[in-house]
């Protein structure tokens, strides 16, 4: 086997493959001679002289290859030019990560050594060898999520970002590709040479952190996250003239539970989402209430299962995708979702599952420290940040309790700030007993944090707050501030659509007792509306986004699974005839 790398670093070529990769085994797997036999019908066979080049970096994959005869040698190019030796693959290895299921960019280069004899597998057909080959898929799913885990340790593939570790940018960016399972390595321009010979070319300013530089060697200064996408490859053009049986917005639980069940069962389904895959249950530090994981599961890890299961029964996922407004005008039989770019998605129905965004509470000089001090979610990189330090974190219910048990392992010292008198009436029980039991959690009930203040560089550096039983104010010095206060419906995109709302803005169903609805042959024909559809025929709603629903996770994967079967419904019923 040729040298590996490992968390960013050559490994020693001496080491024994298991050190350098865990679960070696699982990983790159050798199939034998009759489980290629059972797969050459989802393939042809492909050539390669020696040197020739399979796959690139950035570039899109073709899929998966089954070596036959001879040997592939991956490596790792980053945006410096650097090209460093990961692994070799021989006879009855195959090559592919986790983005070869739906034809993303590849993350490494393949090269032949040697003559090769490959059977190449486009990702279509794979997705088809994954469930018609149950227990050899089983195999290679597993191998495909595990690459992509080897690859975040070690940072291959991605884009590489240059600026200090606590800036607001960093942050950021940070937090947009761990979200969303992209590789990416960081660079201190103060220890790094290449990254310290860049800062001197470009001569950033502090509102220029970090660069990014792409493995094609593009530089960027600090950009959006749609920018860096569309850099890294991320965003793909939209097929012209597809119209999707079914298009979710959103990609939490809720959104990622209907995209399992409706493309596993055949529909075509598309996935938009503005951020990251998850929702704000992706952000949870530890689920541990959820069934059939008794010793908890990350929010992160329980959807990234769920992103990549909806990968492997064909949904087409786009992310960062914002959808701007919906037309429910159903013409040619089709709802029209307008993205941010301006590109229309065309569907037969629609999910409505955007979940609801963090609220904002009315606090002084709030937006002024967003990302740089304020912080609507807690994951290993705000963890980073607060080590050893004092933090303030607002909140009494469920999402705040799992964020301060979880920051009371980095933090010095978390207080956290409730509104009310209590805890019992807003969180679950096994949260209350682990609050109770850290001793470096403090409970300051009654208490609302009013303003903020800051140094002269633009980060936090103290909070004022109040007790609500009394008008005097007290000040706290903190550089971190964690707010858990709710969160308001994320249904402007719906505005002029005909979609009923209620007081706060969540999405009504189920109330229609007898619609008329148009059909695709523009005549009429009365339905009853099912209990998860909007006031607008075809448009349904699930999870944290529907009045009335249970905001609990195991409650948005019910619904989204529930929906699926009025999606059936709805979308049988346009196909028939009039009579």
């Amino acid at each position: 086997m040729a040298e590996a790398t490992t968390m960013g670093t050559k490994a020693d070529a001496t080491a024994p493959a298991g050190q350098v990769f865990p679960r070696y085994e699982q990983t790159f797997p050798t199939l034998t001679l009759q489980e290629i036999a059972r797969m050459r019908r989802f393939g042809e066979e492909r050539n390669y002289r020696h040197g020739e080049i399979l796959f690139e970096t950035g570039k899109p994959g073709p899929g998966m290859f089954v070596v036959l005869s001879g040997h592939v040698a991956i490596t790792q190019r980053d945006g410096f030019g650097h090209v460093t030796p990961i692994i070799d693959q021989g006879p009855g290895q195959f090559l592919a990560e986790i983005g070869q299921l739906s034809g993303r960019v590849a993350l490494v280069d393949g090269h032949a050594e040697g003559d090769v004899e490959t059977l190449l597998i486009s990702p279509e057909r794979l997705r088809a060898l994954l469930v018609a080959e149950a227990d050899l898929g089983e195999r290679i799913m597993r191998a495909l999520i595990l690459r992509r885990v080897s690859l975040i340790r070690g940072g291959a593939g991605g884009p590489v970002l240059i600026g200090p570790s606590d800036s607001a940018g960093v942050v950021r960016l940070q937090g947009f590709l761990t979200r969303n399972g992209y590789p990416h390595h960081l660079l201190d321009p103060v220890a790094d040479t290449d990254a310290a010979e860049l800062i001197a070319r470009y001569s950033p300013s502090p509102s220029d952190w970090p660069l990014v530089v792409a493995p094609d060697g593009t530089v960027l200064r600090n950009p959006g996250e749609s920018e860096l996408a569309r850099a890294m490859g991320m965003i793909r053009e939209l097929p012209r003239d597809k119209v999707y049986d079914v298009a979710v917005v959103g990609s939490g639980p809720a959104g990622l539970s209907t995209a399992v069940y409706a493309a596993s069962e055949g529909l075509a389904v598309a996935v938009c989402d503005t951020r990251a895959f998850g929702g704000q249950a992706g952000a949870s530090a530890r689920i541990e209430n959820y069934l059939g994981f008794p010793t908890g599961i990350s929010g992160h890890a329980l959807t990234a299962r769920a992103f990549n299961q909806a990968q492997k029964f064909g949904a087409e996922v786009m992310i960062p995708v914002e959808v701007k407004s919906l037309d429910c005008a159903y013409v040619d039989g089709a709802f029209g979702l307008k993205l941010d770019n301006g590109d229309v998605l065309r569907a037969r129905s629609v999910v409505v599952a955007s979940g609801a965004r963090y609220r904002r509470p009315e606090i002084e000089n709030l937006a002024d420290f967003e990302g740089r001090g304020v912080w609507y979610w807690a994951s290993p990189i705000e963890a980073r940040l607060c080590a050893d330090q004092d933090v303030v974190l607002v909140g009494g219910g469920n999402s705040a309790g799992q964020a301060a048990v979880f920051l009371s392992g980095h933090a010095r010292k978390v207080h956290m700030v409730i509104r009310g008198g209590g805890l019992g009436a807003s969180m679950s029980r096994y949260l209350i007993e682990r609050i109770e039991a850290a001793p470096n959690i403090e409970l300051m009930f009654n208490a609302e944090v009013v303003g903020l203040e800051g140094t002269k560089d633009g980060s936090l550096e103290r909070v004022r707050w109040r007790s609500r039983l009394s008008p005097e104010e007290s000040t706290f010095d903190t550089r971190n501030l964690f707010l858990f206060v709710g969160a308001d419906p994320a249904t402007g995109w719906l505005d002029g659509c005909g979609v009923m709302v209620d007081r706060a803005g969540f999405v009504v169903t189920g109330a229609r007792d007898n619609v008329q609805e148009k059909v695709q042959d523009k005549k009429s024909q009365a339905r009853q509306a099912t209990a998860l559809e909007t006031s607008v025929p075809g448009v349904f709603a699930v999870g944290d986004v529907r009045s009335g629903s249970v905001k609990r996770v195991g409650g948005a994967i019910g619904e989204g699974a529930q929906v699926v079967a009025a999606l059936h419904g709805f979308l049988g019923d346009t196909a028939k005839p009039s009579l």
